[in-house]
């Protein structure tokens, strides 16, 4: 995990956990006035609370008006594994922090982002979780006016005050063609997510890479364009088996597309992997499946969700804290849907 952060800031509940021995969610229980907390252990939470200064921040936080305890978290639709696994590492954080989670989709729909978000940062939550921004320049000079906490996640941009949590797409989707590459093939396939987001982007640049590294020329019929979900994977499939030289193999930028395209190949008379390499991106459960056992590129997605949370939580706590961009590693998981590669 890479992580860049600058700058000096006060107590959060994170360094009093540290200073008295407890996880956050004591300190979190002790600070609220939970009851249910062994006598000794709250006065051991107290005392380093009083070291550390942080009673102080409480208090400043009661005579602003206090907390709802409810974080926000906005996603732009409930159709894939991968935002439900981000959503579990989520839950079950803040499960342990005593907030509750108030979660709101867009259904896709760009202009739907920024009222969302607008409504939620007026007092009805303590701050934000977004997954995959998709206008973030709609609303993010009004959050930052406003000194309103907020973590985006798997956001790829170039907007480096916002708190942000990600995985190493780009260095994902050069580690998945350098697979493929390493098995023999040559005619490989790309079926991106849409080119609009970040980390589809960046995957993208990632398989264009290898292709360079290995001096294999990028062919533009090669590449076909995705949504992330599984029907646009077997979409693309069927496109790319009607070129008149099909790929041998498929690097598809997520696992809900990898697994239509196995579906498309199957409707066409294809083995995989004996007929056709494809490898993935996210590992999803549906990926670990016998009826799938997707080779895939693994980013970290609950991960992800717990460390946007405890992100989220420091800035909640110390709002003049620095932003911050955390970045998680991506890492090969070998299945059976690649195999090298067989002329004729």
């Amino acid at each position: 995990m890479t992580r860049k952060k600058a700058g000096g800031h006060g107590p959060t509940i994170f360094d009093v956990a540290r200073a008295a021995g407890v996880s956050y969610s004591t300190v979190s229980r002790i600070a609220n006035n939970y009851e249910f907390v062994k006598p000794t252990t709250r006065e051991r939470v107290e005392a380093a609370m009083r070291e550390l200064g942080y009673v102080a921040n409480v208090q400043a936080r009661s005579l602003a008006g206090g907390r709802s305890q409810v974080i926000g978290l906005l996603v732009y639709d409930l159709a894939s594994s991968y935002l439900v696994e981000i959503v579990r590492g989520i839950d079950d954080e803040l499960s342990q922090l005593d907030y509750d989670l108030m979660l709101s989709t867009t259904h896709r729909r760009k202009h739907k982002e920024a009222s969302v978000v607008s409504r939620l940062a007026q007092g009805v939550v303590d701050g934000l979780l977004i997954v995959l921004p998709r206008n973030l320049e709609a609303y993010v000079a009004d959050l930052s006016q406003q000194h309103f906490p907020y973590v985006l996640i798997d956001y790829t941009g170039g907007d480096r005050a916002s708190n942000a949590v990600r995985a190493t797409n780009r260095v994902g989707g050069q580690a998945a063609t350098d697979y493929l590459v390493g098995l023999g093939h040559r005619r490989i396939g790309c079926i991106t997510g849409p080119l609009s987001v970040g980390c589809a982007q960046e995957r993208l640049d990632g398989y264009a890479a290898a292709l360079q590294a290995h001096g294999l020329a990028y062919d533009p019929a090669l590449v076909v364009d995705g949504d992330f979900l599984e029907p646009s994977g077997h979409t693309a499939l069927r496109t790319l088996l009607t070129l008149d030289q099909p790929p041998t193999a498929i690097f598809a930028s997520s696992d809900s597309m990898a697994i239509g395209a196995i579906r498309a190949a199957a409707e066409a008379g294809l083995r995989i992997p004996a007929d056709l390499s494809i490898i993935g991106f996210d590992d999803i459960p549906e990926a670990a499946a016998d009826a799938v056992a997707l080779t895939t590129i693994r980013q970290p997605l609950q991960e992800m969700g717990r460390i946007a949370v405890r992100l989220l939580i420091e800035h909640i706590e110390n709002p003049d804290l620095p932003s911050s961009h955390i970045e998680l590693p991506t890492r090969l998981i070998e299945r059976n849907s690649c195999a090298p590669y067989r002329a004729g």
